[in-house]
């Protein structure tokens, strides 16, 4: 198969649209999509979209498994079938009990200040279920877009053109946003998906239009080191996977072959909640399950992810953007000095130039920010939803 044309190689409609859907504010008159108001415990279908209202039930929080309680006022929007309709990226949108919106109806009325999340190799959009509740039960304005990547969850059946890079998986959510006629306010990727958001920054316009904020969670924009003893090796995980079978007959049986391998009892028990059953849980002679995404092409986005390197859009930050980068105190592998007083040197000139860049520090956590330390990682993603509602209460 040929390779596609480079993703910095936007056409003219695209980056038109990029412009005038993503990044440009609303004129008065724009016409954009929005849900009726809905009604207490109830489901609306609304033409493609379902929103529910979630009642507080235990929900499980890969990879760690422990279970947090989903919270009421929250609700979550996606289509029947989030792939054939967008034809994109499979989402979700978790919504605050205020916001009274979907891409799928025109009303006269801008849409609510949104967030994306972004997972890493080898996660899935539901890596952020939990946490993205706890955000719409504390900043009701908002909704929260979760996004499964190119080759993940159920992306994986979506077929995507060659190459499977860290800037074509950027260029997939710029896509959806498009098509859901968002304008995100803030974008925050864990990981891989931290430099797929320094690379949606990358291939947009510049200046931006609007603020952005970023946040890049225990990621460097640059050379990505492989772990210690008794550390995570993406690289050899996905080898390991890739030799197993497509169907296995219990999560079971590839958590013990992992821990065989020598990998943690964690980093194998959240691998397995990748499998799906693949038979009917009562079928003859037994039931079986099969991943739900594509090795290949993750084998080669993580080579992408190592390769890649963005340090140029960090030591030249678009005018209206403020990249944060967040280090995980126990994630020591991954940062070396030399990023972390690169990283200090761009946030001096960047305070210079008019955008921004700067360092923070999550104590008590690994490279698991969001199931390590939770509590502490709101915290601090927290103070950018209340400077961003700030704002936005001030120009309207």
């Amino acid at each position: 198969m040929a390779a596609a044309a480079p993703p910095r190689a936007l056409s003219v409609e695209l980056r038109r649209d990029l412009l005038a859907g993503v990044l440009a504010p609303r004129r008065p008159g724009d016409r954009v999509r929005a849900s009726h108001p809905r009604q207490p415990q109830e489901n609306i279908r609304c033409g493609q979209l379902m929103s529910i209202n979630f009642n507080s039930r235990s929900l499980p929080c890969p990879p760690c498994h422990c279970a947090q309680m989903a919270l009421p006022n929250t609700r979550i929007a996606y289509p029947p079938d989030v792939g054939k309709h967008t034809g994109v990226l499979a989402y979700e949108l978790v919504q605050g009990s205020l916001v009274q919106w979907n891409s799928f109806m025109d009303k006269s009325i801008p849409d609510p200040p949104t967030a994306v999340l972004l997972h890493g190799i080898l996660g899935s959009r539901k890596n952020w279920g939990s946490f993205a509740k706890r955000l719409a039960q504390e900043f009701p304005m908002w909704q929260f877009l979760l996004v499964d990547l190119r080759c993940h969850g159920d992306s994986a059946s979506i077929k995507k053109r060659e190459p499977h890079t860290v800037a074509s998986t950027a260029l997939d959510v710029l896509k959806l946003i498009v098509q859901l006629r968002l304008t995100p306010r803030v974008l925050v990727g864990h990981s891989f998906g931290g430099k797929v958001a320094l690379s949606m920054v990358e291939q947009a316009a510049k200046p931006l239009a609007r603020p952005v904020r970023v946040w890049v969670l225990d990621a460097t924009p640059g050379k990505v080191r492989a772990g210690g003893d008794g550390e995570d090796h993406p690289a050899e995980l996905i080898e390991s996977l890739k030799r197993m079978p497509m169907q296995v007959s219990s999560k079971q049986e590839v958590v013990d072959a992992l821990i065989k391998e020598q990998f943690s009892v964690d980093v194998a028990q959240w691998v397995a909640t990748n499998l799906r059953r693949s038979s009917p849980l009562h079928s003859l002679p037994s039931s079986s399950f099969s991943w739900i995404f594509d090795l290949d092409g993750i084998s080669e986005m993580y080579r992408s992810y190592e390769e890649t390197n963005l340090w140029g859009i960090v030591e030249n930050v678009p005018r209206g953007v403020h990249i944060n980068f967040l280090k995980a105190e126990r994630s020591l592998h991954r940062w070396a000095l030399e990023d972390l007083q690169r990283i200090h040197a761009a946030e001096e000139l960047a305070a210079d130039e008019g955008g921004g860049v700067e360092m923070h520090v999550l104590e008590d956590a690994g490279h698991w920010v969001h199931a390590d330390n939770p509590d502490g990682l709101f915290r601090i993603l927290s103070s950018t939803f209340r400077i961003e509602t700030t704002i936005r209460g001030m120009q309207n």
